[in-house]
């Protein structure tokens, strides 16, 4: 709870409230490194099995796997940036904790509504993947074919029911499901090396001009970066752990840089072996259920590959489950510091789960799928998850821009502050990775195929900035992320 009353603000206003406002939105801690390490894995791991591909068809394997090493890198040094604020900034509002202490509470906001794009719009692309596998399964087995809506909402009900039970739970399923996810790549990359060929790799009949490694020309790897993303997107959401860790300064750092070395080595193996067996970049660039094409290569199209690719469900799930935990978090911490209304902070009176941000959460993200799931006029036959996907990654990179701008900021602004771990890239590692994030935002809007879901988001997002100028910086309510702003300000760092 704050400490110290809120400052005075020309541009803001904070209304105090007294401890029981605080004690209705307790977290409960929980968290070690392992559980971190298991969250930042598993909320990524779903684009081993899903999104991922449709860079294919954007770039072709040449352009998906130049953007992939580009992207890799932008995720190298956000993470390390990641590790020495984390642990300094241990709220749960991560990244809206590190926008606000670097630059006020506008900065917050603007950080804070970005990540909240990302995370209520990523679940939406994972469920539109589990319920490709899901629907593929049973109409292979069984010969059912129910309307992918139906799948999704079967998913948003388990899993947001399995988050608000508690956090004990949420993070015992976290581990065992990504380990089983991991397990089943494991499996995946053993069967398919004797299956690879780079004729398969690069069968993607190029354009007049262009050769089979980028048949879309260089153009083709500005319009994989959003794709080559979907192999990291999430990682970043560790921070939103820090308060139900229990030792946050040493297990956040750990956490974070040996999850972003797992999904290095798991995007590398999945992008060239996945591409490289029968049916190809060409088919696999266009599909709901890319594993599952992969397992009828390596077992054979009958039970046995529908089986494997039930299994390999977990990959979805393991990321629709820990991302569901991260915009659960991301609106809690808004919400509690006034930017989003206050109800949504209320936690679960026994259970101390944030349990309406994560009702709310699925309820937004499940009716973006259904507009564009039905929405042909606007986006023609389109795949739902790769329109969705770049919606999310709109959100995403803005807030990386905002983080990474934070890191310099933070670095300057607060010197002093006692930091557990610090970045060996420093300074230059978070620049180097936000010049990255704005050179795939500007991609986002090069792609005419998914303009217009881009330009959706824009608009919203502006519309929330429009809210906050006029309504929302009027009702901050004095919060963790404030109060240690205050403590450590310095006269030459005011707001």
């Amino acid at each position: 709870m704050p400490d110290s009353a809120p400052p005075p603000r020309s541009s803001v206003q904070y209304q105090q409230e007294d401890a029981s406002y605080f004690e209705k939105r307790s977290l409960r801690r929980y968290a070690r490194a392992w559980s971190l390490w298991a969250l930042g894995v598993g909320a990524v791991i779903s684009g081993d099995f899903f999104g991922w591909n449709f860079g294919l068809s954007a770039g072709g394997f040449g352009g998906l796997a130049l953007a992939t090493i580009v992207i890799a890198v932008m995720y190298v040094g956000l993470c390390y940036s990641l590790a020495e604020m984390s642990p300094a900034l241990p709220h749960t509002g991560g990244a809206y904790s590190f926008g606000r202490t670097a630059f006020g509470p506008w900065g917050g906001f603007i950080t804070g509504l970005a990540e909240n794009m990302e995370y209520v719009l990523t679940p939406a692309v994972i469920v539109v993947g589990i319920g490709g596998y899901l629907g593929a399964i049973c109409n292979n087995l069984f010969g059912l074919d129910l309307p992918a809506p139906v799948w999704w909402a079967v998913a948003y009900a388990l899993f947001v029911g399995l988050n608000i039970i508690g956090v004990e739970t949420t993070f015992k399923f976290t581990v065992f499901i990504t380990f089983l996810a991991l397990g089943i790549l494991v499996v995946f990359w053993i069967g398919a090396i004797p299956h690879f060929s780079w004729a398969h790799a690069l069968n993607i009949e190029p354009a007049a001009g262009n050769s089979r490694w980028l048949p879309f020309g260089w153009s083709g790897i500005a319009h994989a970066l959003p794709f080559a993303i979907w192999f990291y997107l999430a990682i970043e959401q560790l921070p939103l752990a820090a308060e139900e860790s229990h030792d946050p300064e040493r297990d956040m750092p750990r956490g974070l840089l040996w999850g972003i070395l797992t999904l290095i080595v798991a995007s590398v193996l999945t992008l060239i072996l996945n591409a490289g067996i029968a049916p190809g970049a060409a088919v696999v660039g266009t599909s709901d259920e890319p594993l599952f094409l992969a397992f009828q290569t390596i077992f054979g199209d009958g039970v046995g590959a529908s089986l494997l690719a039930l299994i390999a469900v977990a990959g979805l799930i393991a990321s629709f489950h820990t991302i569901i935990y991260a915009y659960g978090r991301n609106i809690y911490s808004l919400s509690r510091a006034g930017y989003f209304p206050q109800w949504l902070s209320v936690t679960h009176r026994t259970r101390q789960t944030p349990h309406l941000a994560l009702i709310t959460g699925a309820l937004l993200g499940y009716l973006v799928a259904l507009v564009i799931e039905y929405g042909e006029a606007w986006f023609g036959n389109l795949p739902v998850g790769a329109v969705l996907l770049n919606m999310a990654v709109f959100g995403a990179v803005i807030a990386y821009i905002m983080q990474m701008a934070a890191f310099v900021q933070l670095r300057k602004k607060f010197p002093h502050i006692n930091r557990p771990y610090r970045s060996p890239l420093g300074n230059s590692g978070a620049v180097i990775a936000g010049l990255i994030s704005v050179l795939t935002l500007v991609s986002l809007f090069l792609n005419p195929d998914y303009r217009v879901g881009v330009i959706g988001c824009a608009v919203w997002f502006g519309a929330g900035l429009l809210y906050f100028a006029l309504k929302g910086r009027h009702h901050l309510v004095y919060s963790p992320e404030e109060a240690f702003a205050e403590k450590h300000r310095t006269p030459a760092g005011n707001d």
